[in-house]
């Protein structure tokens, strides 16, 4: 096991890297938006549950079959895309009840799936774990793949807090959406932008840099 020290360090820049804009809490603050913090709490846990899929990955060496099949790289990037981009369309079509002054609530067991699955289905997060968690295991310190589970989990677990502030921060625009009579209306086309936005971006990434390869 990694000493103390090398844990600490990595754990703070787990807490960093967490804390920069990325699909994982831009998803959050989509559905923050749309229906309040309760709804990005569970989004983060199903975030945090569907990063659990690349670190179990990463610790026996599956997430190397992304480095090295970049057409399986790029269809799972797209089908990540494609969830996305649906979502969002999802949000833009909806029509809430204004009369109500509340948005159309999806359940939370289907707000932890579809955040499971953006972020399943999300393979930067296999070669972000594939490049990153390597540097701070060592052979010296005990077999790799306990280590490699290990510090996984630190940057999983380290993610929580990072969405929950960001469901927080979000949470804080719907309420003042909330003042405003079209509010439900505004809310789901802003996640639901957001949502489209996001999707678009993944495929341009990848349309850049199918074209300089």
């Amino acid at each position: 096991m990694p000493p103390i020290e090398v844990l600490v360090s990595f754990t703070f820049a787990a807490l960093l890297l967490n804390l920069s804009p990325g699909p994982s809490n831009l998803y959050v603050m989509a559905r923050s938006l749309a229906q309040g913090p309760e709804a990005g709490f569970v989004a983060a846990a199903g975030l945090a549950a569907g990063s659990l899929v690349h670190v179990l990955a990463a610790s026996v060496g599956l997430a190397a079959v992304f480095l090295y099949a970049p057409v399986l790289f790029t269809a799972v990037k797209l089908v990540g895309a494609a969830y996305l981009l649906y979502l969002g369309v999802q949000y833009l079509r909806s029509q809430p009840d204004l009369s109500v002054g509340q948005s159309a609530k999806r359940s939370n067991g289907r707000i932890f799936r579809e955040s499971f699955l953006v972020e399943a289905t999300n393979p930067k997060t296999a070669l972000f774990f594939l490049a990153l968690l390597p540097q701070f295991a060592d052979a010296s310190y005990g077999p790799l793949g306990p280590q490699l589970l290990v510090l996984g989990l630190i940057v999983t677990l380290s993610a929580v807090p990072c969405d929950i502030i960001v469901a927080l921060g979000a949470s804080r625009v719907r309420r003042w959406l909330a003042a405003h009579p079209r509010a439900p209306l505004i809310q789901e086309r802003v996640s639901g932008g957001i949502l489209v936005a996001l999707a678009m971006f993944i495929v341009g990434e990848e349309a850049v840099a199918q074209w300089q390869s």
